[in-house]
């Protein structure tokens, strides 16, 4: 397996905690490994290189993250989503939810690389705030990364993975109207990553949830936007 070597600038380790010069393993389009738990997943986020300054970019972050698995793309959405100080930023959720929705078209499409639009890819955040937002997520990280198992497997894989595909594609969709109700984008984030641990892990007790997630998030959205 291939090491890539990391040089954080002086006196500022990576997100992860890792010394200013240390070995992490990177998955790269070309590496078939992906990321096993959510902790595993914040670590490779916090180690996406800034482009050129203090700014991480999506594109930055697919490096680590991987550009083939369908499981790790939405969990990495899902946590931008939930990362204080940036999922908070306005259009930040309808911007995930556009790439989610360009990815599960692609999945249902059967597609083998996933492509997105170089504006898209080249979108950024400071990593000051990516940093102390992921800091915040280890800890219920690590709680979440210890009640995952498969379990209902077959609910994680087959024609299992197009019907996720398809919901996915529904909280996209809904991504923009959730701006307008506070704490609604939250739920958006949670279900993204609910869905992609479920396919990391094989846990399709997880997936269970995330579409009962699903189904009351978006009916409270509803109900809030037309009740206004």
């Amino acid at each position: 397996m291939n090491v890539r070597w990391l040089r954080f600038p002086q006196g500022a380790p990576g997100c992860a905690g890792r010394s200013a010069l240390s070995p992490s393993l990177h998955l790269f389009p070309e590496m078939d490994q992906e990321p096993r738990s959510l902790a595993e997943m914040l670590d490779r986020i916090g180690d996406a290189e800034p482009d050129g300054g203090d700014r991480v970019s999506l594109d930055a972050v697919l490096d680590v993250v991987g550009r083939r698995s369908f499981g790790p793309l939405l969990v990495a959405a899902g946590v931008v989503i939930l990362v204080p100080l940036v999922g908070d930023i306005p259009g930040v959720p309808a911007l995930v939810g556009l790439v989610v929705l360009l990815v599960s078209v692609q999945l249902l499409l059967r597609r083998d690389h996933i492509w997105l639009p170089r504006w898209m890819l080249k979108r950024s955040v400071s990593r000051d705030k990516l940093c102390k937002g992921l800091g915040w997520l280890r800890r219920p990280a690590r709680f979440v990364d210890r009640l995952l198992r498969p379990r209902l497997t077959a609910l994680t894989r087959g024609p299992a993975v197009y019907v996720i595909g398809a919901t996915c594609i529904l909280v996209a969709a809904a991504t923009p109207a959730m701006e307008f109700v506070p704490f609604s984008a939250t739920i958006a984030g949670a279900v993204l990553t609910a869905f992609g641990l479920a396919l990391i892990a094989r846990d399709g007790a997880l997936a269970v949830t995330a579409f009962v997630l699903t189904a009351g998030g978006l009916g409270w959205v509803g109900y809030e936007l037309l009740t206004k």
